[in-house]
């Protein structure tokens, strides 16, 4: 693979159970680490220790990485809600909304014009393969991941041929502490797929130094993410019996 030899790339989420293998494997490959959490980030070169949920920390953050422009800006950081819709208390609905999506399109809008003025750079936004496929229980999340498709679809339609590409990866459930009791006990009841941390943050580095578009991480999930879109119907009658199961013990 190509290496990132001297590039310096800011990584949200830097501290958490995929951020971290990420930025080791980019640091292996060259790039000088920039983490970006609510604690320091050990495997990272510096670390910028903030609170994305606060909007004063937030445009500090955006004013920092418009002055200090890294090579590489990868939105990792994100917040799951599991649960009925109608039972997500609304502060919890918003901090979703603002960390999977908000922050991610305040960051990026911060450094895209630094970026194209330049001539190169990369905007990496992690998302779901819940945003493509979305599930029942996992609605505001679905929702917010679906958004970050689209986002990262519009940036780079906007910096096509600027020499500034955009990154949009979906992983499948990984094993990490992201996921509450509530999560792990759904994927063992729904037979959902956990990928262990280390290969999902093998894939995500892959991607990010072969600079790739899109990269959807799982044969099965590609083919249910196209269904969805030309046939939701299908999707509705594979999920019935999971839904069933779900509901027995989670409604």
């Amino acid at each position: 693979m190509p290496q990132l030899d001297g590039m310096n790339v800011a990584i949200t989420g830097a501290a958490g159970g995929i951020g971290a293998p990420v930025a080791g494997l980019l640091k292996d490959a060259g790039a000088r680490t920039i983490g970006i959490d609510r604690v320091e980030c050990t495997a990272c070169d510096t670390s910028i220790v903030t609170d994305l949920s606060d909007d004063t920390a937030l445009s500090a953050l955006a004013d920092r990485l418009a002055r200090e422009t890294p090579d590489i800006l990868v939105n990792i950081a994100g917040v799951m809600r599991f649960g009925l819709h109608e039972s997500q208390p609304v502060e919890a609905l918003a901090l979703c909304y603002r960390v999977n999506l908000l922050v991610p399109a305040v960051l990026a809008r911060a450094v895209a014009a630094p970026m194209r003025e330049r001539g190169s750079g990369q905007i990496v936004n992690i998302g779901s393969v819940l945003g493509s496929i979305p599930y029942p229980w996992f609605a505001a999340y679905s929702s917010s991941k679906a958004g970050l498709a689209a986002l990262s679809q519009g940036l780079r339609r906007e910096l096509l041929g600027t020499g500034v590409i955009v990154t949009h990866i979906n992983p499948r459930a990984a094993r990490t502490p992201f996921n509450n009791a509530q999560v792990n006990r759904f994927l063992e009841i729904t037979g959902m797929k956990a990928d262990e941390p280390d290969w999902v943050a093998g894939r995500i580095a892959e991607a990010i130094i072969t600079r790739r578009e899109t990269v959807n991480i799982g044969a099965l999930e590609r083919v249910y993410a196209a269904l969805n879109v030309i046939a939701p119907k299908l999707i509705d009658s594979g999920l019935a019996s999971q839904i069933r199961r779900a509901r027995a013990e989670f409604s």
